[in-house]
């Protein structure tokens, strides 16, 4: 089968199944840590199928496994900051945000030697109320970031934001902006990016909807989590508004992304946007 002509961005953030649902960092050391295993298997997965990726990585990751990342680095793969603690910028004060950023891109870049270009926030949470902190991210000579949603969700978006890469101000500073993928249907914009929308929707759908928007020209950036690959990661009491996405069809996401990786033209961000070391 012939892959679609545009290079798509492959994203992967980078942290554990519990870094991602609300729970505070000072409490993560009661959890299973299972990130090694999986992110194993999903480099050996990627390895298979000859597909390169951005490696957006959780700083607390970083630092607890800094093998892993020197691993993810030795495959090829490029590396991006998810930031420190995942916390969603907007509930951070910017001193805050800019000491914790700071933190995670200096440990990447002096484990890796490679200067971080990229970024993804926690929860997609650079919003309306959080657009300070893109001098703070150009302060830290950030080129390219992929974390707002054009779209409005409980936790994140910037409804009315462009849909494909665009150039975003800040104050100070500016850079490429790959906003996390959708297809405008009509009266409907539709989150076509991964993660949980990648395990509800049925693969055609996810398939025919990134091959429309590679039509109009325009590249789409999915993402994906590694404990998606780990349907028994343990199960945990959770608000049912969390539980009911982080839970839910875990067990296709790796059939899935066999398909995706056979049936497109996947490449890290930087190469996709043409921003690379």
């Amino acid at each position: 089968m012939a892959k679609a002509k545009i290079k798509n961005a492959l994203t992967i953030d980078f942290e554990d199944w519990y870094q991602g649902i609300e729970i505070p960092m000072s409490e993560w050391e009661k959890f299973e840590d299972r990130i090694e295993a999986v992110g194993e298997r999903l480099l050996a997965m990627l390895d298979d199928a000859g597909v390169k990726a951005t490696f957006f990585v959780l700083g607390y990751v970083a630092e607890k496994h800094p093998h892993l990342v020197r691993k993810i680095r030795d495959a090829g793969h490029e590396i991006g900051t998810h930031g420190h603690s995942h916390t969603l910028i907007y509930k951070q004060a910017p001193e805050v945000f800019k000491e914790e950023i700071t933190r995670a891109v200096r440990h990447l870049e002096d484990l890796t030697g490679e200067k971080v270009r990229g970024h993804r926030a926690p929860y997609f949470s650079i919003t309306k109320d959080s657009l300070w902190a893109l001098d703070i991210l150009g302060e830290l000579g950030i080129e390219y970031d992929s974390s707002i949603f054009p779209v409005l969700n409980y936790r994140y978006g910037i409804a009315d934001a462009p849909r494909f890469p665009y150039t975003i101000k800040g104050e100070k500073h500016e850079f490429i902006e790959f906003p996390i993928s959708t297809l405008k249907l009509p009266g409907f914009t539709m989150p076509i990016s991964g993660g949980a929308y990648f395990r509800i929707y049925p693969y055609q759908v996810t398939k025919q909807a990134i091959k429309a928007v590679n039509r109009s020209g325009n590249p789409v950036t999915f993402y994906l989590h590694p404990w998606e690959l780990d349907p028994d990661h343990p199960r945990i009491d959770l608000p049912r508004r969390i539980a009911a996405t982080h839970y839910f069809n875990l067990r296709s996401t790796e059939p899935k992304l066999k398909k995706l990786l056979r049936d497109f033209d996947l490449a890290p961000m930087g190469e996709v946007l043409g921003i690379q070391g």
